[in-house]
């Protein structure tokens, strides 16, 4: 290339070895910041969120008067504190030890009618053609803004006039009730984004609704299911508004049993303590055992 004096311009030089993209700045400050003291920061987040449970614990193996005279930190200068005696009366305590069975009564089904008339709601939703669909679809949306506190009265009458009131059977059903919009808009999302030539080469392989249901998208599905289930095990798990309205006074779940503690023996704090950390304990573990298919569903659904 020459200009018209006919002089030919320098060459800016080139940069020798491939060239590389420049990274877009968020990407460069998690580059950057990936080493340690990142490590150091969200370990020190999972401490400070960890920490109540830890005061509980420590708080719950300890004596009344040593509860009443100082905190839990003080464990750790003085570990001779530590005692199995609350535990030992609290399995003593049949109220408890019934409402810890009361509250698997509730939740257990609860959590497993949700998932499995969510899914297959949802696959419906997804892949099945029938009159209305879009417009049912649009009713379970808008039943998600929903509160529950506006439910509580007509549902209390409706449960009084059939005989459901104060059962057990009457808290599944609400808690059934409320958690199926979000399951059914939650895995209808999901189904949807299988891809319709699998689903159509199961078809020409002679396989009908209900095994194409159980055989291709309920193994697809997994990860939102599962993260569906964890959802609905903590909210009916750590409930206490819908129990202490429908459920039995005589068998009440542990959340209101330890109110009615609190209520009646402000001071009964050795039983108190024990059996908050075991209602605690019972969700984190179903976390933490869940804890890879709840983050694979997470990330499946962000991803998508």
């Amino acid at each position: 290339m020459t200009t018209v004096d006919g002089v030919v311009p320098a060459e800016r030089p080139r940069p020798a070895g491939p060239v590389r993209a420049r990274q877009p700045l968020p990407a460069r400050i998690a580059a950057r910041a990936g080493g340690g003291a990142l490590r150091i920061f969200l370990v020190l987040v999972a401490l400070f969120w960890l920490m109540p449970s830890v005061g509980l614990l420590l708080s719950s193996l300890r004596g009344p008067q040593q509860i009443a005279a100082s905190g839990w930190w003080q464990v750790l200068a003085q570990p001779a504190q530590l005692t199995w005696d609350n535990y030992s009366q609290l399995l003593s305590n049949g109220k408890v030890l019934g409402s810890l069975l009361t509250t698997a009564a509730i939740t257990v089904p609860a959590t497993l009618l949700v998932v499995v008339i969510g899914s297959l709601a949802g696959y419906a939703f997804a892949w099945l053609d029938f009159p209305g669909r879009d417009g049912w679809f649009l009713v379970v949306v808008g039943l998600l803004v929903v509160p529950v506190q506006v439910a509580l009265i007509p549902v209390a009458k409706l449960f009084g006039a059939v005989g459901l009131f104060e059962t057990t059977a009457g808290v599944i059903l609400f808690h059934t009730a409320f958690g199926l919009p979000f399951a059914v808009f939650l895995l209808r999302n999901f189904f949807a984004e299988i891809p319709r030539e699998l689903l159509e080469a199961a078809r020409l392989d002679g396989a009908g609704e209900l095994r194409l249901f159980t055989r291709v998208v309920l193994p697809l599905g997994g990860p939102a299911i599962a993260s569906l289930g964890i959802f609905q095990f903590l909210w009916v798990w750590n409930d206490m508004l819908v129990a202490l309205i429908f459920a039995d006074s005589g068998h009440p779940p542990i959340t209101v049993a330890l109110q009615q503690e609190v209520r009646q023996f402000g001071n009964n704090i050795d039983v108190l303590a024990p059996g908050a950390f075991l209602s605690m304990v019972v969700p984190l573990i179903v976390f933490f055992a869940f804890q890879r298919q709840f983050v694979s569903g997470v990330m499946a659904g962000a991803v998508k």
